[in-house]
């Protein structure tokens, strides 16, 4: 049951204009809780680092699982990116304070990029389309910036050509926003924003667990195909966003209705968050 009321045509286009959008209190205290509670049991199954980068997250904890199907932003992001797609990446970064700047064996930072394939997505006219888009779930206290915040160039998707004078994410760039949220705040942003990750150099530990999604005809990051484990017990809606919708690889580009129950929360809405005639 929706409880944000999210007025997503007026979200689609300032998502359009500035390549992300802020949310406030998305999840509750006891979900944030449930979500810290299953990386705590994630992190201590790893190798003791001062960052950690977990790719398939969601194969880790069912409270990290049941983000990707959440009721209020699912129904964004159909209409951000269509009714066709699928869970792509579930990746969960924990940074804990590292002020000496100690080289860790994952990145405990990022510098200015695009996300995206090597070599970079085709552009036209020096612009790259929306692939994919990530949700980003902020699980611990980055209401202030130095906090490993993600920095990001409002509006840079828009710009042909757009690049950086420079990518060191140490360096302030005159138009760059850094990222401040509370636990259970979630920003979400497309591949073709300008964006870095910042170093933590404060006395606070940076949680953030991104999920991502994108056509059913792009390769997800997370798996090659869902695990029995993910899917036992899913609905229609979850099966879909764990791509398990045919044997028959065209149906990914030309799925029939019944294979794309997400079409449900598809308000026909334009690139310009107006609504399409039909």
């Amino acid at each position: 049951m929706s409880a944000l009321n999210l007025d997503i045509p007026s979200l689609v286009k300032r998502f359009d204009e500035e390549g992300y959008l802020l949310l406030r209190s998305v999840l509750s205290e006891e979900k944030v809780a449930a979500l810290n509670a299953a990386i705590d049991r994630i992190v201590a199954e790893e190798p003791e680092s001062l960052a950690y980068n977990v790719y398939n997250s969601v194969e880790r904890d069912p409270a990290i699982l049941s983000l990707i199907d959440h009721p209020d932003l699912l129904p964004l992001m159909v209409n951000l990116l269509g009714y066709n797609i699928q869970l792509h990446i579930s990746h969960l970064t924990v940074r804990k304070p590292n002020p000496n700047d100690v080289k860790t064996a994952t990145n405990s930072f990022i510098n200015w990029h695009q996300d995206g394939p090597h070599p970079q997505f085709p552009r036209i006219a020096g612009l790259t389309s929306t692939y994919y888009v990530k949700i980003c779930y902020i699980l611990s206290d980055m209401s202030e910036p130095d906090r490993g915040n993600t920095k990001i160039i409002p509006g840079s998707h828009r710009i042909p050509g757009f690049h950086p004078v420079q990518t060191d994410v140490d360096v302030p760039l005159d138009s760059e926003l850094a990222i401040c949220g509370k636990p259970g705040d979630a920003f979400i942003f497309a591949q073709s924003l300008w964006h870095a990750g910042s170093h933590n150099r404060s006395s606070y530990e940076r949680r953030q667990l991104f999920i991502g999604y994108s056509p059913l005809w792009i390769r997800p990051i997370d798996y090659h195909k869902a695990s029995p484990q993910l899917l036992k017990g899913a609905d229609p809606v979850r099966r879909q966003l764990l791509g398990d919708i045919s044997d028959n690889c065209f149906k990914y580009y030309v799925p029939e209705e019944s294979m794309v129950p997400l079409k449900r929360y598809w308000l026909g809405l334009t690139r310009e968050g107006a609504e399409e005639s039909v």
